[in-house]
């Protein structure tokens, strides 16, 4: 599975907890037992999602955090809060490997944030089989969805952009992923399993200030841009003009993400009668 360092995580947790689609995490907890609950976060890095769901509003969660990165998990369990919380443990897991280790019958729900959009095909039929079969609410949150745009604009923007989408769909570790479509090929799946699904976008807004963000971000952009075969130079030239701007405080963008949850029919016709 393709890996993120911590620092990455860091610079990008600020625009994920501000752009995670509210509706759709209103949706995942009215659908829920009013007591403390367990929930398995897959793939879940740094801890992000429990930063996310740890809501005032909400019950008290007791988390599973499933990640095959054990430096991510340590700083999710330890670093990241001081000390391990008792209502926090965590396994080291592939989840390429197989689904079938993991403790869906034992929890209430099953998350996960910034992953699907790595998946293959038949890993994320084998994850919709695994988490239906158990009959657990899903929420997945932050998938990219293959929208980007730049204030101001540059002509080579849609070149780099189709560039990265086709990048995307490259084997993240579970086989061809599916990249910009994940998220509703995932909504199909949970559909033809009889669940009901909520979604809603999940866009990264990012403004001028979020400089060291940006200048790590667009450098990855280029790097894909040249490994897909664009014209280095032009890339190069790119990426110094954005760099400017970058430095002037007066480049923003747009990524586009969407967030869904998945309920079982009961679960689902419930929330709809409220």
């Amino acid at each position: 599975m393709s890996g993120f360092s911590a620092e990455w995580l860091a610079l990008r947790e600020p625009l994920d907890l501000a752009s995670r689609n509210k509706q759709v995490e209103d949706a995942f907890f009215a659908a829920l037992p009013d007591r403390e609950l367990k929930v398995l976060d897959l793939a879940s890095g740094a801890g992000s999602t429990v930063a996310a769901l740890s809501r005032p509003d909400t019950p008290a969660i007791s988390w599973t955090l499933a990640d095959y990165d054990a430096e991510l998990l340590t700083i999710a369990a330890s670093r990241r809060y001081d000390k391990t919380p008792a209502n926090l443990a965590t396994v080291e897991a592939d989840l390429a490997e197989g689904l079938d280790r993991l403790p869906l019958s034992e929890v209430d729900a099953v998350t996960t944030s910034a992953f699907l959009d790595l998946a293959s095909e038949d890993f994320l039929q084998r994850l919709v089989d695994a988490v239906t079969s158990a009959g657990k609410p899903f929420l997945a949150s932050l998938t990219y969805d293959g929208r980007a745009t730049f204030e101001p604009a540059d002509p080579l923007d849609v070149s780099l952009r189709e560039a990265l989408n086709i990048d995307q769909q490259t084997d993240k570790g579970f086989g061809p992923a599916l990249g910009p479509q994940a998220a509703r090929r995932a909504i199909d799946l949970f559909t033809a399993k009889g669940y009901f699904v909520q979604d809603g976008a999940s866009d990264w807004q990012i403004e001028p200030g979020a400089a060291n963000f940006l200048k790590e971000f667009l450098s990855g952009w280029a790097r894909v841009g040249c490994k897909q075969g664009l014209d280095p130079a032009k890339v190069d030239r790119w990426l110094e003009f954005r760099s400017q701007q970058i430095a002037e405080k007066r480049l923003s963008m747009m990524v586009g993400h969407l967030d869904f949850v998945a309920l079982p029919k009961l679960q689902g016709n419930n929330k709809n009668d409220l």
